[in-house]
């Protein structure tokens, strides 16, 4: 067979080698190392760094370059005899020392979940099961049963190195667990080769890709909360009180009209009951369309919400996948400030601690032990319970870098199970909850004006019951007629609209948003984001574009280039890069390429066919840099390294470091960070040559001051300054440093950073983003304030600062250090006028926060590394970046900056504007419809002898539906405007209603009554009418009908604005939305006015009745603006002392009406409760046909004491979002809406 990944030949899976012969799964295993493991192909990445350690041959992880030591493979013969040798007695013991489960029960099927651990013509050694017994809960006997990582990987047929094959598709053959873990059957007898059907080259997973490992292993992907169906929704939706109430009132309407027809033989009375009924029903439908389409485009954002991208090893080469087609038998590579999508074992790196605590509930960092060396303390019989390869899902990386086999995805995995049990709803928002309370408010005060109204109809309908000679039908249709009307009063009157806007107003933002690079993954942060105050930003590649070049450098023996134009100050170098480099030594230039290639968690790939480096920018450029002028070849670096020590970057110390074996003799500290604090440990400077060795002298004063002079210059110029400083140790780890407790062969940085010797500094050139200063201009007459916060140093962060203009005249810089030196006292006096926080730590940002939101400012902040999970948290709106933004960062954040661009924040702010005046818009227009519909009600009804109201029940519904659904979907759906951000934000506290409202309210509503009343009353007269005819009658009812429904079309653009100014049309054509559903409303009225007839009691008009309903209606847009040129202050003084007066009056009525109808209350709750019983019995997902799977979950959790049972019952819907682990405890994923 073909070498696998042969460079002129196609990529092909690892050849795995098995045996025939069979073994009972416990019996006992092998003493000979684990060492011994399946043959591999040669990879075509030659991107390999060396990592020795004194026990192990491992594989590590470079931030997406594989760690291979080179001498030390894993088929080291004398390593693999010296621990078979060690270990021979480790494994006869029943109980071991390492676990509190025996051997011999370690893979021991559970009795709730045996159908984990038999799969259908199974290609693998393992199931689901017996993998889930090595993490549930962390167990080193189930590990030491299933043959280590070499066994794992024989199981699983992967490869530890090369990874799984981009050509797998359905496997042939199988391999047995006697075959996967039995090394010594292994190699004593022969082999045969186990292949994967070669069904496609590239990377994209197909349906057929993997497909063995998906159809066994399942796909990380959490079964989604199934949505609920339409019929559930509609139920959902007609399931009010006062709905059933009005329709039980409409069928003994239908029925009584229809017995009196039947009995009189002629008439029409049960049309009235057929047309609430129909009402009722489209309203219902309606409002569950309107659900359903909600769920549907939330459970998009989910979607979208959930995806990531992750790096593995497949066929040899590090390539980033979604998360959605991680599977069982990759390698994944851990670096820090990954959020781990899967449960795994580590194979080896450096470093890698973990923070377990959303996973466990364990709040100490976890140091992860490689499998290799577990094996190996395991067959010397010195294993503890200690020692931990298992990598998590749900938890973070904290520390290091590393590569780890993923055994369990999806809902098989330990946190896919705990998130399983927690799916829920998402919480309301604050602007929910207040509309809610409103909602309920202002439901009371229809209630109380709907049972006023029954009580006085009632009343009279009593007095004249007696001289009444109609049949009985009649009179009980005349008694339901009044109970309609009140009814219908109470379904008018409650604002269920108020919900319904501010969740569309949410859903169309978040939606848009996501093409404006805004992905919103915490709702409530759209609409805070409206009254931000005060923006935290970073500096590099949110107000920078992000495309780091180097353009300057200066070395430590003279030489120095310069890409820039030649400054004012002269001190620019004229020579060229390219001729600077040449001028160095060759011995120079090596120890500069070693700085920049093995210093560095960048790697390179290829991406549309040309090869390019990926990583952190800034290391990104320093390769670009060594490649272009050094004619670096970082694979080669790096595989011809022996790394002994990895230092990852921290953010706190600003450096990174790498110590790796000289050729000759030593070891060598390589160093590169800030120029200014790798310049302060520095004693010695680079001198010259002595052969192939580098010389230093000792580093004098003003060697010192001109260093510090460049590294000032190029900071002026607005470059990132990177210094380069190195160390030479006689060996390792030196004997004059302290080690790590976890790791005795790593030595304690601190101890070594010290006694340096400096090599040079670059001088790294980040464009400003052009649109950035027009956004802080909008930011500005928004009033927002707009502070950055970077690490860059002072001159280099008050350079860009000035240019951006978030600097001013009597703005305060301050640096990090300094500033966390203050006291509470002083940093609320400092931090109004701070506007640049350089050389700040993520705490320094965190405290900033803090202490913004104690002096009550609404803070958004940006953030993208680990450590800016708290400050992300803190803030009222976190925006992490969506290029350069670690997973725990997103994780973190309640907005995910998709372009990382600061000008994204300010369209946040246009769009979080628009949601809160989208719904302040249909509020004013709902609270309008409301009045005038319950005063024209109760009075219309209460004045006419018949007790009939102007507006029948039929018509306020088809107004209940204009005011609840349809005005929610056209005004919910405005986007910002162009002059959204001209005015100040709105205060933490301040009140759904400004005065501007209250006074168009009222003043519409004044005006609608007016005119509804003239043309009710007097309109007989002043159209001539003679009303005794009872076809006059009706066309005058269905004038003041037809009036009143364009009155609030009208208004409705009116309420496009919420100030005093006049322009109500100002994006109007941009929003389809509003058009649309102004059409249909327009067109149901003509409709309704045409063909209605006998079900709505209208008649059809002629043209000069629609043209005095039309100008009737007209004339509240120029009564608006008139409205708008009265002063609020003048508006106001009136307001209160009318609400005053109101108050004093209904407060004794709303008390007797509670004494009055407490008992009502009661009863109508109680036939509410019984009914909604009913409704889940009817509609509750049918878990109870195997209640054994909840109980397994619920037992299993209780077993690992991580989270209490779960109360409710599991959903398994067979798709939904991926496995990605929140990090806030307790850990909810909401998967849907």
């Amino acid at each position: 067979m073909a070498d696998g990944n042969n460079q002129s030949g196609p990529l092909r899976p690892p050849v795995i080698f098995v045996n025939t012969e069979q073994l009972s799964p416990y019996s006992e295993l092998p003493t000979t190392s684990d060492a011994g493991s399946p043959t591999r192909p040669d990879t075509n990445d030659g991107s390999r760094l060396t990592v020795h350690h004194a026990y192990s041959p491992t594989v590590s992880s470079l931030d997406g370059e594989t760690l291979r030591s080179r001498s030390g493979s894993f088929n080291s013969t004398a390593d693999t005899v010296g621990r078979s040798r060690a270990g021979s007695n480790a494994t006869h013991s029943v109980n071991v020392a390492y676990d509190d489960v025996s051997l011999s029960e370690a893979l021991a099927p559970d009795h709730r979940n045996e159908k984990d651990f038999h799969v259908e013509d199974n290609k693998f050694a393992f199931s689901p099961g017996q993998l889930n017994k090595m993490l549930n809960p962390k167990s080193l006997a189930a590990f030491q049963a299933l043959g280590g990582l070499n066994g794992l990987a024989r199981g699983l047929r992967t490869d530890l190195d090369a990874g799984l094959s981009v050509d797998e598709g359905r496997l042939e053959g199988s391999i047995s667990f006697e075959e996967a873990t039995n090394v010594k059957t292994l190699k004593s007898t022969g082999h045969h080769e186990l292949k994967a059907t070669n069904d496609q080259a590239t990377g994209a997973v197909s349906a057929s890709q993997f497909a063995d490992r998906i159809r066994i292993f399942g796909c990380n992907r959490l079964p989604e909360r199934k949505g609920a169906g339409f019929l559930k929704l509609f139920w959902d939706a007609y399931n009010d009180r006062i709905i059933i109430l009005l329709t039980i009132a409409a069928v003994v309407s239908l029925s009584l009209g229809v017995y009196e027809t039947v009995d009189e033989g002629f008439g029409a009375d049960w049309i009235e009951g057929v047309a609430i009924c129909v009402a009722i029903l489209i309203v219902t439908t309606v409002t569950a369309v309107n659900d359903w389409q909600k769920e549907r485009q939330f459970a998009k954002l989910n979607k979208r919400k959930n995806d990531r991208e992750v790096k593995v090893i497949r066929s040899g080469k590090s390539v980033s996948i979604s998360i959605y087609d991680l599977t069982v038998g990759d390698i994944l590579h851990l670096e820090p400030g990954d959020a781990v999508p899967a449960d795994g074992v580590f194979i080896s790196g450096h470093g890698v601690k973990c923070d377990e605590s959303s996973a466990t509930g364990e709040s100490d960092q976890m140091k992860k032990t490689g499998g290799h060396e577990v094996w190996k303390r395991i067959q010397e019989g010195t294993a503890n319970k200690k020692l931990d390869p298992f990598i998590l899902s749900g938890s973070r990386v904290l520390e290091g870098v590393g590569t780890c086999l993923v055994t369990s995805v999806g809902p098989n995995s330990t946190y896919g199970r705990i998130l399983l049990s927690l799916q829920t709803e998402n919480d309301p928002t604050p602007l929910q909850v207040k509309l809610a309370g409103l909602a309920d408010w202002i439901g009371g005060l229809g209630t109380a004006a709907a049972g006023l109204l029954f009580v006085v109809l009632l009343i009279r309908f009593l007095v004249q019951l007696s001289g009444n000679d109609s049949s009985p039908a009649v009179k009980g249709k005349e008694f339901v007629d009044i109970l309609i009307t009140a009814v219908t009063v109470i379904v008018v009157a409650i604002p269920e609209g108020l919900p319904l806007a501010v969740t569309l107003a949410l859903a169309f933002a978040t939606t848009r948003m996501v093409k404006e690079n805004n992905l919103v993954r915490v709702l409530r942060a759209c609409e805070t984001m409206g009254n931000a105050t005060v923006i935290c930003s970073d500096k590099t590649g949110t107000l920078t574009q992000n495309k780091m070049t180097v353009v300057a450098g200066a070395f430590a023996r003279g030489e120095s280039f310069s890409e820039l134009p030649s400054d004012k100050d002269g001190q620019t170098s004229t020579m060229t890069a390219p001729e600077c480099f040449k001028s160095c030594s060759g011995s120079v230039k090596t120890l500069i390429t070693k700085s920049i290639a093995l210093n560095s968690t960048a790697f390179e790939e290829e991406r549309e066919g040309r090869m390019e480096f990926v990583g952190s920018k800034t290391e990104v450029a320093l390769l670009q840099m060594a490649k272009d002028y050094l004619a670096m070849d970082a694979a080669e670096e790096r595989a011809n390294a022996e790394i002994v020590q990895l230092i990852p970057f921290d953010s706190a110390r600003k450096c990174m470091g790498v110590v790796y074996r000289e050729p000759s003799a030593g070891y060598r500290l390589l160093v590169k960070g800030a120029a200014e604090l790798m310049l302060a440990p520095c004693t010695a400077v680079l001198a010259g040559l002595s052969g192939t060795r580098t010389m230093a002298e000792p580093l004098s004063q003003e060697t010192r001051q001109n260093t510090l002079d460049t590294i000032n210059s190029y900071a002026h110029k607005s470059l990132r300054t990177i210094g380069m400083v190195y160390r030479d140790f006689p060996s390792w780890p030196p004997k004059d440093v302290r080690t790590l407790e976890d790791d005795p062969s790593a030595a304690n940085f601190e101890d070594l950073f010290k006694e340096m010797t400096w090599l040079g500094v670059v001088g790294i050139q980040d464009p400003l983003r052009p649109e950035v200063p027009a956004a802080i201009r909008k930011c500005n007459s928004a009033g927002v304030q707009v502070k950055m916060v970077t690490g860059d140093n002072l001159t280099t962060a008050a350079a860009i600062a000035t240019s951006c203009g978030i600097k001013t005249d009597d703005g305060i810089i301050m640096e990090g250090p300094r500033f966390r030196q203050l006291s509470d006292e002083e940093m609320d006096n400092v931090i109004p006028r701070l506007q640049v926080l350089a050389r700040s730590s993520p705490e320094d940002k965190r405290i900033l926060v803090a202490r913004l939101k104690h002096l009550g400012e609404t803070v958004a902040v940006t953030g993208d590394g680990t450590n800016d999970g708290p400050a992300l948290k803190t803030a009222d709106v976190g925006f992490s970046m969506g290029i350069a933004g670690t997973e725990v960062a997103k994780e973190a954040s309640s907005i995910i900056l998709l372009d990382d661009n600061f000008s994204s924040i300010v369209t946040a702010i246009a769009w979080g504007r628009a949601v809160n005046d989208a719904v302040a818009k249909f509020l004013q227009f709902q609270i309008t419809v409301n009045i005038t519909a319950v005063a024209l009600t109760f009075v219309s009804a209460v004045v006419s002898s018949s007790n009939e109201s102007v507006l029948n029940a039929v018509q306020l519904l088809w107004v209940n539906l204009i005011m609840d659904t349809f005005a929610a979907l056209a005004l919910a759906t405005d986007g910002p405007t162009d002059k959204i951000l001209d005015r100040k934000p709105a205060p933490k506290n301040a009140s759904l209603f400004t005065m501007t409202m209250w006074k168009m309210i009222f003043g519409q509503a004044i005006y609608q009554l007016a005119v509804t009343f003239v043309l009710y009353f007097a309109g007989g007269q002043i159209l001539g009418y003679d009303l005794s005819d009872p076809h006059k009658q009706l066309e005058l009812n269905t004038i003041v009908f037809n009036t009143f429904v364009w009155m609030q079309i009208f208004n409705e653009f009116n309420n496009r604005r919420l100030d005093n100014k006049f322009n109500i049309f100002e994006g109007m054509f941009k929003n389809y939305w509003f058009l649309g559903i102004n059409c249909i409303m327009i067109g149901g009225q003509i409709m309704i006015i045409f063909v209605g007839g006998s079900a709505l009691k209208v008649t059809p008009l002629n043209g000069p009745q629609w043209a005095l309903c039309i100008i009737c209606a007209l004339c509240c847009l120029p009564w608006a603006v008139v409205l708008r040129l009265i002063p609020d202050r003048h508006f106001a003084v009136v307001f209160n002392f009318v609400l005053n007066c109101t108050t004093f009056i209904l407060k004794p009525i709303s008390k007797a009406f509670k004494v009055v109808f407490s008992p009502i209350g009661h009863g109508i709750h109680a036939i509410g409760s019984s009914l909604k019983r009913v409704t889940l019995r009817l509609f509750r997902k049918d878990t109870a046909k195997n209640p054994s799977v909840v109980d397994e979950e619920a037992t299993a959790l209780t077993d690992m004491n991580r989270l209490p049972t779960p109360s409710s019952r599991l959903q398994t819907p067979a798709s939904g979002p991926p496995m990605t682990p929140p990090t806030a405890v307790p850990p909810i994923m909401v998967t849907a809406v």
